[in-house]
């Protein structure tokens, strides 16, 4: 991850707003983030809040903002909220960061899938989570939407290309400025520049992925990552593309290329497109491996060699070819051919191979390539099939590589350099080891033991069980750290730090000081980065859905970072502290940057944990029964493809051509008749949310009853209609809980007038389309499921009046939808489209009077027309 330049996070770059209105302004905030502060409670229970496996360790870590002490705690079915056990909170593990005090909450004996929450007498309450074997599928994949937004050349996000000029050479052997054809790759960080190193390292991990855990992957995109089918699994697909770029970087068995841009990329932040910073037109700046110090201006790298690329290059060609030469043999002949000439010249100039600063001292200062050659060896003797004395030659030369680096270096040490020791998990150990015979592999495998148990004994002086440093990307480094322990078990059957495995894995998904999963959007409907330091959220408030990013960084580290600017109040400020500092906050770019490699990295992870069997793990006793099953909400089942806003589910699925057509309703059913006539001429269901004032009057029951009959779907909408928090001040409510469970709560009792239980409906529009995030866990705590519109359009402003200084016409509300669907690279695909049932009289322009003609256009563009619940 590239560290920015403090005159760029000094920018105050302008947002890109919609269009707000005096009402649904929504619009305006939507996808920012907002103040979330509020006053903490004394105590916290920390989950992983992606769940757990039923045979696997469970463990949740309550902290104590003060003195005070636990004794026991309780495990609560949450659609019942049925105590299913009380067990002992355990020793106490003292003080760790902000907290006081820390227990560490095992309830590993419970392996009854549901969904649950924790909870302790003093009425702390931990968020819910699920118990399942299914609780990782299709995570791995998800991540790879973050993959396929980073890619460079054509991006299938943008539905366009960028970077399509680089590049000009820089210190090789042939003229500086010679063009050579750079492009395509992915895009590192938030900014743009291309490393070779982490592309390399990122390829292999993906490509590993397949071939260790095929089943964790669909065929849901093309090669060119568009959606669509093309027989070969996605993340085969983005591996390829990372192998096609590797084969640019080194396209003669004599060149490589190390490195594209420089830090001149940070002049401003933008949607990727061709850049003119570099003083060539388009071109970017490509660097050579010259093996030897770099730095086209004051600064300058320590380069001591070339083997830490080469031999990253040479690993990802050779498993490359390993997996596509029956698929692709000519491709796959010309992976290996290049594979082979890496892994000569890193043998030819040993030493490291460190990227190239700009205008300011930072740079990757990778120090180490003898774990990068250990694996390059290895990939050479399983790509050649070499046998007997061949095989025990490459062997010997692994083992050689293996024993100069027997642990990673950044475990034996509290600090480290701007990617000092890279990669973060020494992948040669694990893949020897699968090669050695059963006399030889222990030495490799100890000396995985040994690094793991050098963080163990840091890691069991807290409830964490955090022993990774806290150095910059230190997610990174727990995500590499956790793989570490899964290989040394697979390989060994050891599970003696199988806990300590789980807490690095349950760390990034919740298990951490701050209660945050550090994926962007998964688990979905929890609290994870909703405002990174990315240009693709901050300008045009695009997801970048599974993105990992940089994870805490030590309280020291980040005091001395110049240029960082909190742009909101910090929402997790009594969670800071000198042990490590967190902030979901644009200006943050130490904690709070997604990272392509450290995505590619848990994907591999996800995959693996995905793929599990059961009886991989420890033993456990057989599951205790709950009496009662948990009742589900009526959700689709996969939720980690929608969009979520301060807990609001705001979009489905952006991959299939699917929306929701939603109407809400308090004061005027004019437009009933029209819309339910015109939804069944054309095949629709629609989603209904009423107040339970609409729902009383009289004159509107004959249309109510109709809509229930066409079978569309109906919701609460508040029962009079309330303003649940001040516009100015989101954070400021105007209603206490009791107020607004007893205004809910009568409004699904005038729903029940005209809906059964059949109709499950667990969804909640709130009244005005505002609310925050308190309204949002009292809606959930009722078993109910925010959802809100998905901002964009002016559909929503069908309501305004001549008389208004908003109004909007029908005309130039169905040109904001037709524009944005034009625009946006996934259009309205899982799109929730807010219109009213009805407006008052002294508007005449009604917008449902053209619903025909909408409905007709876009059923023609291909769209289809669900239920919100089915979104």
């Amino acid at each position: 991850m590239p560290i920015r330049l403090p005159v760029i996070i000094a920018l105050v770059i302008s947002l890109t707003a919609f269009i707000s209105l005096p009402v649904h302004v929504e619009t305006r905030h939507a996808l920012s983030l907002q103040t979330r502060q509020s006053q903490q409670p004394p105590a916290v229970i920390r989950i992983n809040l992606l769940g757990y496996r039923p045979s696997s360790p469970k463990i949740a870590v309550w902290g104590s903002l003060t003195e005070q002490t636990l004794t026991q705690f309780q495990l609560v079915d949450e659609q019942t909220n049925r105590v299913i056990q009380q067990l002992p909170a355990g020793k106490a593990f003292g003080a760790y960061g902000p907290f006081q005090q820390t227990y560490r909450l095992d309830f590993s004996t419970v392996r009854q899938p549901g969904r649950y929450y924790l909870q302790t007498n003093d009425g702390v309450r931990s968020p819910s989570f699920r118990i399942d074997e299914t609780v990782y599928d299709g995570a791995a994949d998800f991540c790879l939407r973050y993959m396929r937004q980073q890619r460079s050349g054509y991006n299938p996000f943008l539905k366009d290309s960028c970077h399509t000029h680089d590049g000009y050479t820089l210190y090789g052997p042939m003229p500086d400025s010679t063009h050579i054809d750079a492009s395509g790759g992915w895009h590192d960080a938030s900014d743009y520049l291309q490393y070779v190193t982490t592309s390399a390292n990122a390829t292999y991990h993906l490509l590993a992925a397949q071939r260790d855990f095929p089943k964790a992957f669909g065929d849901q995109h093309q090669a060119n990552g568009l959606p669509g089918s093309n027989g070969q699994a996605d993340v085969l697909d983005e591996a390829q593309w990372g192998l096609d770029w590797l084969l640019k970087m080194h396209p003669r068995e004599d060149w490589l290329f190390n490195q594209l841009g420089d830090d001149r990329d940070h002049a401003g932040m933008r949607i990727p497109k061709e850049d003119n910073f570099y003083g060539k037109g388009f071109e970017r700046p490509v660097y050579f491996a010259s093996g030897q110090p770099q730095g086209m201006f004051k600064y300058k790298s320590r380069a001591t060699g070339v083997a830490s690329t080469a031999g990253k290059v040479s690993s990802a060609l050779a498993l490359g070819y390993q997996l596509l030469h029956t698929r692709q043999p000519d491709y796959a002949k010309k992976l290996w051919q290049r594979s082979k000439s890496a892994y000569q010249l890193g043998l030819n100039k040993p030493g490291n191979c460190q990227t190239a600063p700009g205008r300011a001292p930072y740079f990757y200062e990778e120090d180490n390539y003898t774990d990068d050659m250990e694996l390059a060896t290895v990939e050479q003797l399983n790509a050649a099939k070499a046998t007997g004395k061949q095989a025990a030659n490459w062997q010997t030369k692994a083992l050689d590589f293996a024993r100069q680096e027997p642990v990673t270096p950044w475990i034996l040490n509290d600090t480290a350099r701007h990617y000092q020791w890279y990669p973060f998990v020494n992948v040669g150990h694990a893949e020897l080891a699968k090669k050695l015979p059963a006399s030889q592999r222990k030495t490799v495998t100890d000396f995985y033991k040994q690094g793991i148990e050098t963080i163990w004994q840091r890691a069991k002086q807290n409830a964490f069980y955090r022993g990774v440093p806290f150095t910059w990307c230190s997610n990174n480094l727990t995500t590499s750290f956790a793989t570490q322990c899964f290989w040394y078990r697979q390989l060994t059957h050891d599970t003696q730090y199988e806990a300590l495995e789980q807490a690095n894995f349950d760390w990034l998904f919740g298990c951490n000081i701050w209660g945050t999963s550090f994926v962007y959007g998964l688990p979905a409907n929890a609290d994870t980065p909703a405002d990174p330091h990315s240009a693709f959220t901050h300008l045009k408030q695009y997801p970048i859905d599974g993105g990992l990013v940089d994870g805490p960084v030590r309280g020291s580290i980040y005091s001395k970072l110049i240029g960082i600017t909190l742009y909101q109040p910090d929402e997790y400020a009594a969670f800071q502290s000198n042990v490590a500092v967190y902030h979901d906050d644009y200006g943050d770019y130490s904690t709070n940057e997604p990272t392509m490699d450290g995505t590619a990295t848990l994907i591999y992870l996800l995959a693996a944990k995905q793929a599990e069997k059961p009886s991989a793990l420890s033993p456990k006793a057989i599951p205790k029964k709950v009496s009662k099953p948990v009742k589900k909400l009526n959700l689709p089942a996969n939720e980690t493809k929608s969009t979520y806003f301060k807990g609001a589910k705001i979009r489905g699925d952006t991959s299939l051509k699917r929306l929701a057509l939603v109407f809400t309703g308090d004061e005027f059913a004019d437009g009933g008749s029209i819309i339910a006539r015109t939804l069944r001429k054309h095949g629709v269901r629609a989603s209904f949310f009423l107040t339970g004032r609409f729902l009383r009057n009289p004159n509107f029951s004959a249309i109510i009853k109709q809509l229930v009959q066409d079978g569309n779907y109906f919701g609460p909408h508040s029962d009079q209609h309330l303003l649940y928090c001040d516009w100015g001040k989101r954070d400021s409510l105007l209603v206490s809980r009791k107020e607004f469970v007893n205004d809910l709560r009568a409004n699904y009792a005038a729903l029940a007038r005209f809906t059964n239980s059949s109709n499950n409906p667990r969804l909640f529009l709130p009244p005005y389309e505002w609310y925050n995030d308190s309204i949002s866990v009292w809606t959930k705590a009722e078993e109910i499921q925010l959802i809100n519109y998905t901002p964009g359009t002016l559909s929503h402003a069908d309501y305004t009046t001549p008389e208004d200084r908003n109004y909007r016409t029908s005309e130039t509300i169905l040109q904001s939808i037709h524009t944005y669907e034009a625009k946006k690279p996934a259009g309205l695909n899982g799109f929730i489209l807010l219109m009213h049932i009805g407006t008052g009289p002294t508007r005449t322009d009604k917008l449902y009077d053209r619903l025909d003609e909408f409905l007709t256009d876009y059923q023609r563009k291909g769209y289809q027309f669900v239920r919100v619940d089915e979104l």
